[in-house]
């Protein structure tokens, strides 16, 4: 892990957060560039867009490649507060981000390592280096707020 990851992973949870006041599952999303600097960022929108591909990470991506006008993201980190799903895993991979950050894990539907492992599953032509737990007590920490306020 290196400081621009703690660093982005800071702006991740602000994102979420947001995504909290906005009544979205809270989740925010960062991509780094080669030399670590954020270029895009996401965060949940799905219930605001009525859109259930709006995860935070896709949000993120599709910044992401408008901001270097290419799909390819080779050599891009994206730092994510929440273990992605599989459809995340899925655009991740497609998107040939060399490497995730993500804070909590998701022990329910997480594709990095927890319930799947999509996004080092070397039967893939493309995988992804995986860093998990990174600010992982805030990011759990947001979410179980969020959800204990729902119920």
């Amino acid at each position: 892990m290196t400081a621009a990851d703690t660093e982005a992973m800071r702006r991740a949870l602000a994102l979420a957060a947001e995504a909290a006041s906005a009544e979205e599952i809270p989740v925010g999303a960062v991509v780094l560039d080669r030399a670590g600097q954020i270029i895009a960022e996401g965060r949940n929108t799905r219930e605001q867009t009525h859109d259930p591909t709006g995860h935070a990470e896709v949000e993120a991506l599709r910044r992401a490649a408008a901001s270097i006008g290419s799909w390819n993201l080779d050599g891009h980190t994206l730092v994510v507060t929440l273990e992605p799903c599989i459809m995340c895993a899925g655009a991740i991979l497609q998107a040939r981000i060399g490497r995730v950050v993500f804070g909590a894990w998701d022990e329910k539907a997480g594709a990095a390592g927890s319930m799947y492992d999509v996004l080092r599953d070397r039967r893939l032509p493309y995988h992804a280096e995986v860093v998990g737990g990174v600010e992982a007590d805030a990011a759990t920490r947001l979410l179980r707020e969020f959800f204990e306020r729902r119920r």
